[in-house]
């Protein structure tokens, strides 16, 4: 095939060619003056929206500072917020007007006037102040912008007002510019306009001082800046408890509804102001019967105005009572543990102190005690006091008599039961191993220790034959003799020695008799 030879294009040519292309280069780049006049007119209107939003913030900023100087304790917290807002937003709106101003000073000159820009169609003011190598300013704006969205944002508590200012202050890469590789500044200032450029930085500072506003409301409402938000406001009493023992401490807590604990209202009782950070009221009273709390409250409103409401209050004073009584019967038994129930009407256990005389006195829980005197014949005095109002008040005191445990009846176990003589069949009688003696009167269930006992046997002659076992076992001779008698011959157990958890040995009196059957 034969080559085909490119025609040779004369210099004049090329230079037409050129002048074309650049010619249609500046009719792409071209803006038409009504959109560059549409540019000029939402910046104003944007700036003028911001302006406005400012003013309001200030008047909440205002109220933060007299209500600051007012009660510090209680606006101290949400006023340290409000001036962390004010920093943060200050700083953002403050960069996007440094960078209007630069944008149109590199468009217009030094005198360039951010509200009247002469050069507005100029394509590349805002790349040189945002995108120049080393020099651009852009993503210093980018990273700022991030930084306030994600501090400003954690203090919204409503998620739409929240979605809406994330939008606004969004750094997200359009989709088109994505695709192109670009990053954000690129997409927003490259080949921008200078009207276009100072436009959306306008529309930058309206999100900042809005989300700003949102915030302050939110703040405003922790402290109730302008009033009290309720509809009634009463004074109430509330006491530690309506009913008083004679010598006890009445103490009641006195309120305004509604109550701000950081400005407390003036309390009168009885005519005198009392004299409590925390309203608590608090009278000896040595006197019993029938009492009145009565006074006023004085508070001011939001306005300024004062506002009074009057108390009143009914409390019982009575004589102090304890209540001790022995759960078995009203005596103590010496050297035995006496089950004892202690109480105070109104007063819960634990707060009870509880002393004996003659013995020692032990807490259970529950009201319950264990009291063991040791001194037989005398006496046992019970102490009952109770700790009320932060002191301890004393609630009576209760004598006992004190008497040694009763002597125990002596038994013989068969089949489980407790049998004191009489009939027995011989067959269960070779079968016991040992003698038992207990306390069982329905009051008293005590075992009690055999420590010996004597068994006497008849012979055929008549005469006693007695046989001594030393413990509470039979003895093999005893268990042989009654292995010998014959049905309706009888034997006796007499002087049985026991001791009870005294300590103390006893002989029982009488004698058990048994006849095999």
């Amino acid at each position: 095939m034969a080559q085909i030879k490119k025609k040779k294009i004369s210099p004049r040519q090329k230079m037409i060619n050129l002048m074309y292309v650049v010619l249609m280069a500046m009719l792409a780049l071209n803006v038409s003056s009504d959109v560059l006049k549409g540019f000029t007119l939402v910046s104003d209107k944007l700036d003028q929206a911001t302006q406005n939003a400012m003013l309001i913030n200030e008047g909440i900023y205002r109220n933060f500072d007299e209500q600051m100087k007012a009660n510090p304790t209680k606006v101290k917290e949400w006023y340290e917020k409000s001036q962390y807002v004010k920093q943060m937003s200050d700083s953002l709106y403050n960069l996007a007007e440094e960078l209007k101003v630069a944008i149109v000073q590199k468009s217009d000159g030094k005198d360039g006037d951010v509200h009247n820009i002469r050069n507005q169609e100029d394509l590349e003011a805002a790349s040189n102040v945002m995108l120049a190598p080393r020099k651009g300013r852009g993503k210093e704006l980018y990273k700022a912008i991030n930084s306030y969205r994600e501090r400003i944002t954690k203090m919204v508590t409503d998620t739409t007002q929240r979605r809406i200012i994330e939008r606004n202050l969004s750094t997200e890469v359009p989709a088109k510019d994505k695709a192109e590789g670009k990053n954000w500044q690129e997409a927003m200032f490259e080949s921008m306009p200078t009207a276009a450029a100072v436009a959306s930085l306008t529309q930058l500072q309206n999100a900042v001082r809005s989300a700003e506003g949102e915030v302050l409301h939110g703040l405003v409402s922790n402290i109730d800046v302008k009033d009290i938000r309720v509809n009634e406001v009463n004074a109430y009493v509330v006491p530690n408890t309506m009913t008083v023992m004679q010598g006890g401490l009445f103490s009641a807590q006195i309120f305004m509804a509604a109550v701000d604990t950081t400005n407390r209202p003036t309390i009168y009782v009885g005519g005198k102001e009392i004299k409590s950070d925390h309203g608590v009221y608090e009278t000896v009273c040595n006197s019993t019967g029938d009492f009145t709390l009565t006074g006023w409250i004085e508070t001011l409103n939001g306005s300024g105005e004062k506002v009074k409401r009057e108390f009143e209050q009914k409390y019982t004073v009575i004589p102090p009572s304890a209540t001790v009584s022995a759960d078995i019967m009203n005596v103590l038994y010496a050297g035995y543990d006496n089950p004892m129930s202690v109480s105070v009407p109104g007063i819960p256990s634990s707060r009870l102190r509880v002393s004996m005389t003659g013995g020692g006195f032990t807490q259970k829980g529950d009201g319950k005690f264990i009291a063991r005197p040791t001194n037989v014949g005398g006496e046992a005095v019970i102490t009952v006091a109770a700790e009320t109002a932060g002191r301890v008040q004393e609630m009576g005191k209760f004598t006992f008599r004190v008497r040694k445990l009763p002597d125990p009846t002596a038994y013989i176990t068969v089949d489980d039961d407790h049998v004191m003589g009489g009939k027995i069949a011989k067959q269960s009688l070779m079968a016991m191993t040992n003698l038992g003696a207990a306390i069982d009167d329905g009051l008293l269930n005590i075992p009690f220790t055999v420590k010996g006992f004597e068994m006497v046997f008849y012979d055929n002659m008549g005469n006693a034959v007695p046989e001594i076992a030393q413990s509470s076992e039979f003895t093999l001779r005893q268990k042989n003799m009654i292995r010998q008698l014959n049905r309706g011959k009888r034997f006796y157990i007499s002087k049985i020695r026991a001791v009870g958890p005294d300590g103390i040995e006893r002989t029982l009196n009488g004698a058990m008799e048994v006849i095999v059957n």
